[in-house]
């Protein structure tokens, strides 16, 4: 059975950095459109960041120059840099996982929904 596991969250103060890390099972990333969600209550889910099977990169206007996103294929590992964390940016934040190349060919503010997506991990930032 697939399962998405992220980890990394907690509370952090404003400035401050996080690295959140996505770990699937019984799958494999390589030959997918990896991404990061975040959602907070009340509000509709929010498209972070996108990776597609090169390796390139899409991100929200709003994280771009403080976020990356990385992956290692051999290890099922996704990972999302958080940097220069601010207020807004407190949510719970999931990874998701498609094998259609479909996914990461949208903008990352039209992000579809994905095949596979993880519980999440809250974020914090005060």
């Amino acid at each position: 059975q697939v399962q998405l596991v992220e980890s990394g969250g907690g509370e952090v103060e404003a400035g401050r950095s996080l690295r959140l890390s996505c770990v699937a099972s019984a799958m494999t990333y390589a030959s997918s459109c990896l991404a990061w969600f975040r959602q907070v209550p009340g509000k509709e889910r929010e498209g972070v960041a996108s990776i597609d099977n090169y390796g390139r990169p899409k991100y929200a206007d709003s994280v771009r120059g403080r976020f990356t996103i990385s992956k290692a294929d051999a290890a099922n590992t996704l990972a999302l840099q958080m940097d220069s964390l601010k207020p807004e940016d407190t949510a719970m934040y999931s990874c998701a996982v498609d094998h259609s190349g479909y996914h990461c060919s949208k903008p990352i503010q039209h992000l579809p929904d994905f095949a596979f997506a993880g519980q999440g991990t809250q974020v914090t930032v005060s």
